[in-house]
């Protein structure tokens, strides 16, 4: 777990399909309220459909308007949609998207836990991994949706997140954590 890092500069490298499937295996076996196991994962590889989908999120982002009240993130995506060229999945060569049922009160939690699972999985494989927000912010945008339901995410489901999967070439700095507190109650 104190290894794993989020990772924004994906080479060439190949992810094998055994690896991949280890990864999604490992998504499939997280935690799940009541055990309804609603969790969808849409795995792009394909350089063409993930290239077609990085002009939508350009385009979505590029459309919106700027104001100081949106969260830093959204700022960000876009002032760089506006200038061009924004890779909100960094090129990586793999992209899971994780949706859930719109009527499952726990959609984000129990999709947040096989997100999580993917990435410890992905690092014990010496896979980079991040954490991809875009599309959950986008998921109301109609061309975005409909060129993902093309890809069989249902109009019943939520886009919660997704994963940006590939191999690195930089060493990772371990940084010392500072923030999240903790309090004890005795």
């Amino acid at each position: 777990m104190k290894k794993r890092r989020s990772i924004r500069k994906f080479n060439e490298d190949k992810v094998s399909n055994e690896d991949l499937n280890l990864i999604i295996e490992a998504g499939r076996w997280s935690p799940t309220a009541g055990n309804f196991q609603t969790v969808h994962f849409t795995v792009l590889k394909n350089k063409e459909v993930q290239s077609k989908l990085r002009k939508l999120v350009q385009s979505a982002f590029a459309a919106m308007e700027m104001s100081d009240d949106l969260y830093i993130s959204i700022q960000h995506s876009i002032k760089q949609s506006q200038k061009g060229n924004y890779a909100y999945d960094y090129n990586a060569p793999i992209l899971i998207i994780v949706s859930n049922l719109k009527s499952n009160p726990n959609a984000i939690a129990d999709s947040a836990c096989s997100i999580q699972n993917m990435m410890l999985e992905a690092t014990s494989l010496g896979i980079g991994s991040c954490w991809i927000n875009q599309l959950h912010w986008l998921e109301e945008d109609a061309s975005i949706r409909d060129f993902l339901e093309e890809y069989g995410i249902r109009q019943d489901e939520t886009i919660c997140g997704a994963v940006a999967l590939g191999h690195y070439d930089r060493e990772l700095v371990m940084k010392e954590r500072t923030g999240m507190k903790v309090d004890f109650i005795d």
